[in-house]
Order: structure tokens, then C-alpha cells, then sequence
């Protein structure tokens, strides 16, 4: 090829390669420019990936993108229908700068990608949000399920409503709950409730507006909803290693933006409301019942409650992650601990809460007062009639609370499990508790009562001392013999008897 032929093919080599990579840089570059000459400003947009979940509404509503626009930032939501692991993966390409999770998703999705990013905020609980329910002539309440025999669960795999199954699973020890070959996969919770409504199914996990659907029905009755839970289903806010790390004024200028969003809707529920259901096309009383299924955390509640800093002793962050872990593992999601190293504190980073705390959260301009009293739940004084007339939520797991053999003095690995009975009460603070004690059968009858209110009352003061709970909401009852369980199928009278002496840490609620 003459020297002539080849400079002309080099030349249009390299032509095509610069239309090429003009091509792929324009879009960049106009972009860029958009943003230069925008009120989108010089700093460019900010990704974050969210579901339909009402909690993350504040997120990406009109007021956050206009605070955000004033700090130079774009604002765009991705709605990815909650698919976890498309979500996790593009944080930790960054496609994502920003994704919302709940505590448990995180775990259950982010483990593989070795947590792509840390949780630099808590933005709400589930508070009725989500609920099981049951049509009430075959399941009336969880204690019921307790002995229930074939049974049909809806729900929707991985979803938040499910983490709700598998926690009741392990703290009331439900086997029915545990068993797989009693669910049925839906493909959402409108579906779930389809499958309920046609007697296809006994029982259905659900959330908002469907619970509220299911329950307008007086055959169906709610079992457990997340109005009686806490540090349960907790969402969080997660942002990509690489922001986090490169880009720390974009986290800051961010939690600034949402915490202002936050305190401006509660100033202003009525623009709340229009807000709301303008962006989920539903009406206003639509849109307020929506919101009572959701407890957003404000600044103060994230700093003093979540993340435990400006002096408090708090981390309920901390908590809500090993709880998670815990119901994992008892379901049978992971074979370990899948929290790097056993450490949860490698999954969260409180710098930017504690600066914007320390910097705006003390002086009032988002101290709402709900931190202090976050936890707090107060129960009047009961009469034994007045006890006496509490119906039972249901029993949480029976553990091997030991005593002394004869006598009503705890053990080292009594007060253990007793420390892990209250891991799980902690989850449910609305319902009254009854700590009942049982003997077995044989001995004088009202010998073995009094042994079963002595030990009752040991557990009890346990309890006072070492959790300084509320006294109101407790009652020791001695119950000797006479509620004995019933034995299972081929089980030996040796195991039945061993079963029989118990302290059991019952929930129980009025009934109006």
C-alpha cells in the first residue's frame, strides 16, 4: 500500500474513533453544561434508589428536591419495585449514590456484596404498616397457631412483610410460621390479600392499604401488626463507599436537606397530605391513613435513639441489626452470622448524624421532643379482675429458665435466658405481659402452686431490677399444675414431664 493510502486510512481511523468518543462524551458534556446554566446548579445530580414504601415519600418529595436545589443538587429516585440485589449492586458501582433498604433486606441481600456501603441514617418504622392477618374462625389469635395442624401462608417472599413472619416465627416459636410447605408465594400484598379473600389461603401477611382492606371484612381478624412492634422493620438510609469516602459534603448537604424535609411536613402535615397524594395519584384521606403506618426518626431521634451520640447510652441501631441477624439465623437464611467480623458497628457510620446534631440538632430548629420519650410507654394500674379479663396476644418461646432444684432461686443460666426472653419482649412495648409459672404434675396441688407463683415472682423481680421496665405492665401468676401442655405425637412421658415445669412470658391486651 502506497505511503499516500496509508496516512489517508490513518487519518480516517482516527476520525472515526474521535466521532466515536464524541458520541459518547456529548451527553456527558451537555449534561455538564446543563447543570453550569440550570438551577440544577454546579454540583450535579444525586441518584438514589427507593421503592413504593410510603416511609420513603420525604425522600423524594417536592420539598426535599427544592431544598436540595438550593445546595446546588439535583435530585433523581429510582423506583426498582424493591429489588434488592439490583439496588445493592449498583451502590456499589455507584450508579446508585444513595439506596433506602430496611435493616434486615441489608442483610439478608447485602452480605454477597460484602455491604457495598455504610447505613449513615435511620429514616422510619414500620408502625401498622404491616400485619398478619387470619380469617378469625380458623386462627382467632397467635396462641391458636401455636397447635394449628395444615395451614396456607400468603405472603411475598424477601419483602418487609416477611421479615414480620420470620420474627414471629422466632420469637413466639411458631411452627407453623417455620414450615415451608405451608406458604404460598404472592407476588406483592394485593395479592396475598386476593388469596385470603378466596379461601385459598388461612392466613396473610400484608401491608398498607391492604391491611385496612382485609380488616374491613369482620371475619378476618389481625393477629400482629407493626403498631406493637419495635426496632423491628426499620428502614435506613445506605450510601455507596465511594460517596461516603470521596464525597462527604454531598452525605452531609443530603441528611441536611431530608431532616429539614422532615421537619418542614410535620410543621405542615396538610401540605403533607397533598403532596402525598398528588405523587401516589390517591386522596387526601387515603394519604393520611397511609401515614399512620409510618414513624419517621427525626435528627434528635437518630443521634440520641439509633446511633447513641451526643451522650447517650442508647444505640438502638445496634440492637435492631444483631436482632435481625438472629432471626436469619433461626430461619435458616444464613448458616452463620453474616455481619463482617461479628461487628456491627463495620455496617454503620455516625460522623455525619453526629455533626449535623452537634451543629443544628441541640439548638431546637429540628428537636421535635420525640427522642426522649421514643421508648417510653406507660401502663395504668390493673385490679386482679381487671387483669383477669385480658385476652392473650400469644406466648413467646419457652426458654429454659432453671432454678434451683426445689426452690425459686434463679440460676446464672436462668438469668441468661431470662436477658434473652427480654431481647424479644422488647420488640412488642404496647402489650401488657403475664410471666405465668408452671409445675408438672405430679406433688401436692397447692405445693406446686405456691412453687409456681414463687418463681414467677423471682422472674419478675429479675426483670424490675434489671431493666427498670414499667411495673405496671407486669403480673407473676403462679399457675401450679393445671395448665399443663398438651404431649406431642410419639413423645415420651419422660420428655413430656421434663417439658412441663416452665416460666412463660405470655403477652396479653384488652379487649374494647
Amino acid at each position: 500500500m502506497k505511503l499516500h493510502a496509508k496516512i489517508a486510512l490513518g487519518i480516517s481511523a482516527i476520525g472515526l474513533v474521535g466521532i466515536v468518543v464524541w458520541r459518547l462524551l456529548d451527553p456527558v458534556l451537555t449534561e455538564k453544561q446543563q447543570a453550569l446554566v440550570s438551577d440544577v446548579g454546579e454540583k450535579g445530580s444525586i441518584h438514589l434508589a427507593v421503592d413504593g414504601w410510603v416511609g420513603y415519600f420525604p425522600l423524594c418529595s417536592p420539598e426535599m428536591k427544592r431544598r436540595l436545589n438550593r445546595e446546588g443538587y439535583g435530585l433523581r429516585c429510582t423506583d426498582d419495585a424493591a429489588d434488592y440485589q439490583s439496588r445493592f449492586s449498583k451502590l456499589k458501582n455507584n450508579d446508585y449514590q444513595f439506596v433506602v433498604a430496611t435493616v434486615d433486606s441489608y442483610l439478608l441481600n447485602g452480605e454477597k456484596l460484602h455491604y457495598p456501603g455504610p447505613i449513615v441514617a435511620v429514616i422510619d418504622e414500620s408502625k401498622g404498616g404491616d400485619a398478619i392477618v387470619s380469617w378469625k374462625s380458623e386462627i382467632p389469635n397467635l396462641e391458636a397457631l401455636k397447635n394449628a395442624q395444615s395451614l396456607r401462608v400468603a405472603f411475598t417472599p424477601d419483602s418487609p412483610s416477611h421479615h414480620l413472619l420470620k420474627a414471629v416465627a422466632t420469637h413466639f416459636d411458631i411452627d407453623a410460621f417455620k414450615n415451608k410447605a405451608n406458604f404460598i408465594q404472592a407476588d406483592g400484598s394485593s395479592a396475598a390479600l386476593s388469596l385470603l379473600q378466596d379461601k385459598k389461603a388461612d392466613i396473610a401477611v400484608l401491608w398498607e392499604p391492604d391491611v385496612s382492606k382485609a380488616l374491613a371484612d369482620s371475619n378476618i381478624v389481625r393477629l400482629l401488626g407493626t403498631e406493637d412492634t419495635q426496632q423491628l422493620i426499620v428502614d435506613i438510609l445506605i450510601a455507596s463507599q465511594k460517596t461516603a469516602k470521596n464525597e462527604p459534603a454531598m452525605v452531609s448537604e443530603f441528611l441536611r436537606a431530608y431532616f429539614k424535609t422532615l421537619k418542614f411536613y410535620r410543621d405542615n402535615p396538610e401540605q403533607l397530605a397533598k403532596d402525598m397524594s398528588e405523587h401516589y395519584d390517591i386522596n387526601k384521606k387515603t394519604a393520611a391513613a397511609l401515614l399512620h403506618g409510618v414513624s419517621w426518626a427525626t435528627l434528635v431521634d437518630n443521634a440520641e435513639r439509633w446511633y447513641g451520640v451526643g451522650g447517650s447510652t442508647r444505640q438502638a441501631l445496634i440492637d435492631t441489626i444483631e436482632s435481625a441477624k438472629d432471626i436469619l439465623l433461626e430461619n435458616k437464611n444464613f448458616t452463620r452470622s453474616p455481619i463482617p467480623n461479628e461487628d456491627p458497628y463495620r455496617l454503620i457510620f455516625s460522623g455525619f448524624v453526629e455533626t449535623l446534631y452537634h451543629d443544628i440538632g441541640q439548638i431546637g430548629s429540628f428537636n421535635n421532643g420525640t427522642a426522649a420519650n421514643a421508648e417510653q410507654s406507660t401502663f395504668k394500674a390493673l385490679t386482679s379482675a381487671q387483669w383477669n379479663q385480658l385476652v392473650d396476644v400469644g406466648s413467646l418461646k419457652t426458654r429454659n429458665i432453671t432454678f434451683s432444684s426445689g426452690t425459686s432461686e434463679l440460676t446464672l443460666d436462668g438469668k441468661k435466658q431470662i436477658d434473652a426472653l427480654i431481647q424479644d419482649l422488647n420488640h412488642y412495648p404496647t402489650f401488657r405481659v403475664e410471666i405465668r409459672g408452671h409445675t408438672g404434675l405430679r406433688g401436692d396441688v397447692d405445693a406446686n402452686q405456691m412453687l409456681s407463683q414463687e418463681r414467677a415472682d423471682a422472674v419478675l423481680r429479675y426483670i424490675e431490677i434489671s431493666q427498670s421496665n414499667d411495673k405496671n405492665r407486669f403480673r407473676a401468676k403462679g399457675l401450679g399444675s393445671s395448665r399443663p401442655l398438651q404431649q406431642k405425637p410419639g413423645e415420651s412421658d419422660r420428655s413430656y414431664n421434663y417439658r412441663l415445669p416452665r416460666v412463660e412470658i405470655a403477652l396479653v391486651r384488652e379487649v374494647i
